[in-house]
């Protein structure tokens, strides 16, 4: 009788494909959401961006001459170039502030909730909304500058927006005002997520704070800096609204990027193969991206 019933047991015990199966079921039509548009739509561009289409898309193969075009176009350098400097800034500077300010957030100061609001605010704002406030205030006429010599400093001088040495920072300033706020949340997340014996322990052995954090805390956070990361690398990527509201690309070509390459070309000069073959090199941009976080996700653990 009681093998009996541990067989019956063991028929209803549930298999591997069985589990969760109604979540698995719901999760289909995103699936197949995610394979025809995401997947379909990229392949389709990669096979047209071997091509000489213009207005329309149409399978006359040139092979890599629209990639060599794009090589050797000036303006397309620029944008990667442009899109190097404010990614590598936006990637220091997003995790440094971030991190510096949930970490005086974890302190438990007082009106905490109404200093994670306002850092917060700024991201619930559309890039474009951002893009021209920033606009306003580095404008030489009426903003930072402007006050700043009212004040009787009238050699003070502030107009990055205008300067194409430096406009890129000044579009990365606006870009920071934006982010910093959601990495400080998730950084945020994480340290509140740290067992408080071990700051404990960290006082009883006399460990000073700045040391804490390098050496105890930061390396138990990885997992969120990798979250943190990918999340800052996918909007420097697409950056295009910011460049818009603020600068057109300007001055000359002083502030372009490869989103705004691609937009033109495919709408205003209606090259859809040039724009297919920079829509194609941004795609292997986030593959670079997601590469090695899903290394470090999850061939770190399969190592281990």
């Amino acid at each position: 009788m009681a093998d009996n019933n541990v067989n019956s047991v063991k028929l209803k015990r549930p298999t591997q494909w069985s589990r969760h199966l109604n979540a698995k079921i719901a999760s289909v039509p995103m699936i197949i959401t995610a394979v025809v548009i995401f997947v379909g739509c990229s392949v389709w561009t990669i096979v047209h961006s071997f091509t000489k289409s213009r207005m329309l898309p149409k399978l006359d193969f040139v092979g890599l001459q629209q990639y060599d075009r794009l090589w050797s176009t000036k303006r397309w350098l620029v944008s990667v170039e442009n899109l190097l400097i404010y990614g590598i800034c936006s990637l220091i500077f997003t995790l440094l502030i971030g991190f510096l300010l949930a970490a005086l957030l974890d302190r438990k100061i007082r009106f905490e909730n109404t200093f994670r609001t306002i850092f917060l605010y700024p991201f619930a704002l559309s890039f474009i909304v951002t893009g021209l406030v920033w606009q306003w205030i580095l404008n030489p006429d009426f903003g930072l500058q402007s006050m700043v010599r009212q004040t009787g400093w009238s050699s003070f001088t502030f107009d990055p927006l205008n300067n194409p040495d430096i406009v890129i920072y000044g579009i990365l300033i606006a870009g920071l005002w934006q982010g910093t706020g959601l990495i400080m949340c998730i950084l945020l997340a994480g340290l509140r997520g740290i067992d408080e014996d071990i700051w404990k322990a960290t006082r009883i052995d006399g460990i000073p704070i700045w040391k804490t954090y390098l050496v105890v805390i930061i390396p138990m956070m990885k997992p969120v800096f990798i979250t943190a990361l990918v999340l800052i690398a996918a909007g420097i990527v697409k950056v295009y609204d910011l460049v818009v509201a603020q600068t057109s690309g300007g001055p000359g070509l002083a502030s372009e990027v490869p989103a705004k390459y691609v937009y033109d070309k495919m709408f205003l000069a209606q090259n859809l193969g040039q724009g297919f073959a920079a829509s194609t090199m941004m795609l292997v941009m986030v593959f670079i991206i997601l590469i090695p976080y899903l290394y470090l996700q999850y061939g770190g653990k399969r190592d281990e």
